[in-house]
């Protein structure tokens, strides 16, 4: 189920090029070599024959300069090369190499700045490094993304200098390159492994007295104390004269559709990132762990209109699918068409089938759509509806008041609770899964929520 190295952007390579018209500057120490010339400024107060040995010394000081740069590699014997170790995911730091490739025979010493966009890193990286005769140079940056989707890094500028430092090079090397930015793996996948893991704990702890979890038929085998009377076969019982009890385990090949409002409601900040991250991230968690299971999954993202939607299916090049989906998932300015969904996933699911909706409600006097929408899927499939909390809200509704404006805060954030605990329990009475969850921990609730349905055989 680790899709990571699938996933981490392709290595790139491109020979320099000149930059800008003429492409060529003065090093460091030709400037100090003009200023060394001015030693001559002090006696050509008394001798002036010392200002033609000025003018001379600044005539060398140019040779040197001509020189240097005509005895330097020239951009097409140099090239530069980009590459990842890791996926670039979002709030995950990773490292980036810059190769600088000197096929001349002279030693260069290169600064290499990388264009890299404002959502992986907050300034251009810059790195100097020494590129020997027939060798490279590496130097390394690290980024840290912080929104999903597509990235564009342009191209690497390169300012180069022979072991004089008299002269300079200005070249560009064409990386040009489209990266994208996935939800954050590694908490999708801290989460699967140590929920699945704590779950068949418990499992095997009760394996004794709970071998009936589950409807799916498994095997058969002897009778033991504990097992329930429905469970035992009595065709077997009566061929093998002992008494034989079924095996079940929990059903597999079900289908499970995640669902993700991606409107406005889901583009409350908390913190660095938005309730639909930490969505996004809790669909990546549930779906690895309900593939892992044998289950199919469905995705779908909606805000006005369906804007990302794969059909139901296994395997690890699924999930593969489904994060490159999830990368794309954008936030809208516009409230989400929640019937419009329903009506969409009505026409393409038949069959029963899990509904995890990932959403948010809207603090209105009239009962939301998205209610509406989820009541509609009820009478066919079982519906999971979570709402992303927002922890602001709970921590102004326990507050004590202090000052009369400050009631009226509390008395509106206690209101505001209120109705939306009404909303959920009118979905519990028609029959929904429906709960709020901070946001802080929606994928592991999301993951534990998913397995005890499983476990029970609700679906």
């Amino acid at each position: 189920m680790n899709e990571q190295p699938n996933l981490i952007p392709p290595e790139i390579e491109a020979r320099t090029l000149s930059y800008k018209r003429f492409g060529f500057a003065f090093g460091d120490r030709f400037f100090m070599l003009l200023f060394v010339g001015l030693v001559w400024v002090g006696p050509a107060f008394f001798d002036a024959r010392f200002v033609y040995a000025m003018f001379g010394w600044d005539v060398v000081v140019i040779v040197l300069w001509i020189l240097d740069l005509l005895q330097m590699p020239r951009p097409a014997q140099l090239s530069v090369r980009r590459t990842w170790y890791s996926p670039a995911a979002l709030s995950i730091e990773s490292e980036i190499d810059l190769t600088l490739e000197n096929s001349s025979p002279s030693s260069v010493y290169g600064t290499l700045i990388d264009t890299v966009p404002l959502q992986l890193r907050s300034e251009p990286p810059t790195m100097t490094v020494r590129a020997r005769r027939a060798g490279d140079g590496v130097g390394s940056y690290r980024i840290l993304p912080m929104q999903r989707g597509d990235a564009k890094i342009g191209p690497c500028y390169v300012r180069y200098q022979s072991i004089f430092h008299i002269a300079e090079r200005w070249v560009r090397a064409p990386l040009e390159q489209t990266i994208r930015i996935y939800p954050d793996l590694e908490d999708a996948k801290r989460h699967s492994m140590y929920l699945l893991r704590s779950r068949q704990i418990a499992l095997e702890k009760r394996h004794t007295r709970q071998r009936g979890i589950g409807r799916e038929f498994e095997s058969l085998r002897e009778y033991q104390d504990g097992d329930e009377y429905r469970d035992i076969c009595w065709t077997a019982s009566a061929r093998r004269a002992k008494l034989v009890t079924r095996v079940y385990q929990m059903e597999r090949s079900q289908t499970v559709w995640i669902v993700i409002d991606s409107g406005r409601l889901m583009r409350t900040r908390v913190g660095s990132f938005s309730k639909l991250d930490k969505a996004v991230n809790s669909a990546l968690s549930l779906a690895q762990v309900a593939l892992y299971s044998g289950d199919r999954v469905g995705l779908i993202a909606y805000g006005r209109g369906i804007h990302q939607q794969v059909p139901a299916a296994k395997g690890s090049a699924h999930l593969r699918q489904l994060i490159e989906q999830l990368a794309q998932v954008r936030e809208e300015g516009a409230e989400g068409d929640h019937l419009q969904m329903a009506g969409r996933l009505l026409t393409d699911q038949k069959r029963r089938s899990l509904i995890v909706w990932l959403t948010d409600l809207a603090e209105t006097a009239m009962t939301p759509e998205v209610i509406e929408a989820a009541s509609m899927m009820m009478p066919r499939h079982l519906v999971l509806f979570v709402v992303v909390g927002q922890p602001d809200l709970g921590e102004l509704a326990s507050k004590v008041p202090k000052s009369e404006s400050e009631m009226y805060r509390v008395a509106a954030a206690q209101e505001m609770v209120h109705r939306r605990e009404l909303l959920l329990a009118r979905l519990r009475e028609r029959g929904a899964l429906a709960m709020e969850v901070s946001y802080n921990s929606v994928s592991p609730v999301l993951v534990d929520a998913y397995l005890q349905i499983k476990e029970r055989s609700q679906l």
